[in-house]
């Protein structure tokens, strides 16, 4: 039986470290112990008869219901809202991968809790954004590392969905012309995202294309829409917003006289409003990146992610914003 370690946690809206549970022990033994004695065979749906897909957070997931449409069981393991860089995995978590017949990750070290939680796994994983041409991170601590962000470029998501079709046509041989079908068919959806986004954005003035946010987690939409790419701090980590990060960020909307500011879904938009407060800019709005919304929210797919943050963006930098 696979020994795993992990540590019980909940979600927050900022990553933090990873601590020791002092129940931790008593929970790894019910969690095998379900997972030995309950539930439905592995590799197996509700009904006993979808392969499972497993990823690693909302996004993938979406992009994964495109490409497997009805044929496999595609899961997210966290949930709508959900912090991912310091997601700190569950029991339930576990007995869940178990069960799975694939796990996709994103990789370029998004996912810094993967490695431990797939360890003594017998389940194959596939790492999605293989093959994108990744962009580095220019500062701080993570200086010279790969920002992970990659999916925020329609075009490296379309790499994503072919990594996809080839891992599910290996899981289900029988289906392959279907996930080759549905993944042209999104890739070509995924196209048109990327031109109203480069179209829509195009309309903000020179002098104003400068997209501040809390984390530097758009690298990748920046270079797709002509962007420069400002940012608190580079990578959502055990501690943000230094004195000295928001300093600067307050310097350089000052300097650049940029409208509007903007922060991301999962984490606390606090230091954001102090350098709304500290330059006169505005704060434009919300934005996604890491996390889908709920099915009810502003970002239920990730096409609808790319277009509300385009509008968002669009709309705060050029004044249109109600």
């Amino acid at each position: 039986m696979p020994k795993f370690s992990f540590r019980c946690a909940k979600v927050v809206r900022r990553s933090r470290p990873v601590r020791a549970v002092g129940a931790a022990v008593a929970a790894i033994v019910l969690c095998l112990s379900l997972t030995a004695c309950g539930g439905a065979a592995p590799g197996q749906g509700p009904g006993g008869e979808k392969p499972v897909v497993l990823t690693t957070f909302t996004v993938l997931a979406d992009v994964a219901r495109n490409v497997a449409g009805d044929k496999l069981q595609v899961e997210s393991i966290t949930k709508a809202g959900a912090e991912i860089h310091g997601y700190e995995p569950t029991p339930g978590d576990i007995r869940k991968a178990a069960k799975a017949d694939l796990i996709l990750d994103n990789g370029l070290n998004l996912e810094v809790w993967f490695a431990q939680f797939v360890e003594g796994l017998d389940v194959p994983h596939a790492v999605v954004s293989e093959g994108v041409e990744v962009m580095s991170i220019g500062e701080d601590a993570y200086k010279g590392k790969p920002n992970p962000h990659a999916w925020m470029s329609p075009v490296n998501v379309q790499i994503y969905v072919d990594n996809m079709v080839k891992a599910f046509s290996k899981l289900d041989p029988d289906n392959a012309a279907v996930f080759e079908a549905n993944g042209a068919a999104y890739k070509a959806q995924l196209q048109t995202v990327k031109e109203e986004m480069v179209q829509k954005l195009a309309t903000v003035p020179e002098a104003q294309r400068a997209l501040v946010t809390c984390e530097g987690a758009f690298s990748y939409l920046a270079r797709d829409a002509g962007l420069r790419e400002v940012y608190i701090w580079a990578v959502n980590a055990e501690q943000q917003a230094t004195p000295q990060q928001i300093t600067k960020a307050i310097e350089f909307v000052k300097a650049n006289k940029v409208p509007a500011v903007f922060c991301e879904s999962t984490v606390s938009d606090a230091p954001m409003r102090q350098v709304v407060g500290a330059t006169g800019s505005t704060f434009g709005g919300v934005l996604y990146v890491d996390s889908l919304s709920e099915s009810d929210g502003p970002v239920p797919t990730y096409l609808d992610l790319i277009r509300h943050d385009s509008k968002i963006i669009t709309e705060g930098l050029t004044g249109a914003a109600s």
